[in-house]
């Protein structure tokens, strides 16, 4: 852990490796924002933001926590989670996870006060705005199946607040629960700018995505059986692993997946790892689903 309220506020900020990647800024994030600050020892705009960010982070006093890579002391590691879409071309860029994956950046030098509202704003998405406990009781009733009740309570939280991303996105899926997928995409295409790219937003997003393409799957056994025919058949592969999701069986799901991008990790532009990160943004990021397969798909791309 990066440290509590009443740990040194030098707690706030760790130097991060290839090596504790994932347990300080992936698994740390899953309850407090992290900020990611990538920068190097030649870099001078480094030398000027690094400061301001540990400043910013050390007054938040642990809402925020802050991580420091050396990308010359870690190209693999940059160089992997810039395969992943992080735009890693030119430092310092700063990248802020929240709830396991990235949820806000920016990149070169920028005054101090556009830092100080960028933490400040980070900081913020760890807060419930005291409707935490009817947000996780509409979450309760979704995972009961009473998706009309969840949407109801979900339309009330943002009565109260109309840029809660949590209650958003849950009452998008709360239409998604219900067959109603034109109505979930309406609401997609309406959310606040503020919330766009929101975690929960974008894991509604990407159930809507999934719940598409399950309209769209072919026969379970039909599509095992080609693969079996011909295990290098990575069009039946990737649509087999869209059958078995539509029918629940996502870890499958993800085996089929993971299998298709060992044979041929670019095979129509990536579309295996983009599938891969498509269901892991639709589930829980606690989900260990999600936490088996971003390691086996990372463990594949260092290797």
């Amino acid at each position: 852990m990066f440290g509590t309220e009443t740990t040194p506020a030098q707690s706030y900020v760790k130097d991060v490796t290839e090596a504790n990647f994932m347990a300080e800024v992936v698994d740390a994030s899953m309850a407090t924002p992290v900020i990611v600050d990538f920068w190097a020892p030649w870099c001078g705009p480094c030398k000027q933001l690094g400061p301001m960010l540990e400043e910013a982070v050390n007054a938040a006093k642990g809402k925020v926590l802050m991580a420091k890579i050396n990308v010359d002391d870690n190209q693999r590691l940059a160089q992997a989670l810039a395969q992943q879409g992080l735009p890693l071309q030119s430092i310092p860029t700063v990248v802020a996870f929240f709830e396991g994956r990235p949820v806000d950046m920016f990149q070169g030098a920028v005054p101090a006060s556009q830092v100080k509202a960028f933490v400040e704003k980070l900081a913020a998405l760890a807060g419930d705005g005291g409707l935490g406990e009817a947000i996780a009781a509409a979450e309760e009733m979704l995972a009961q199946g009473a998706a009309v009740d969840a949407a109801e309570t979900f339309a009330a939280i943002l009565g109260e607040e109309p840029e809660n991303a949590e209650a958003y996105g849950g009452l998008v899926r709360a239409h998604l629960a219900t067959g109603n997928l034109d109505q979930a995409e309406q609401l997609l295409a309406a959310t606040p700018e503020k919330i766009a790219t929101a975690a929960p937003v974008e894991a509604a997003r990407a159930q809507l995505a999934l719940a598409k393409q399950a309209a769209e799957a072919g026969p379970l056994d039909d599509l095992k059986a080609k693969i079996e025919a011909n295990p290098d058949d990575h069009q039946a592969r990737f649509d087999y692993a869209t059958a078995l999701h539509a029918a629940g069986q996502v870890e499958e799901a993800v085996e089929q997946l993971l299998e298709l991008f060992r044979r041929d990790r670019e095979w129509n532009e990536a579309a295996a790892k983009t599938q891969l990160f498509t269901i892991f943004d639709a589930l829980k990021p606690t989900d260990p689903i999600v936490a088996k397969g971003r390691r086996r798909l990372s463990s594949m791309i260092f290797a």
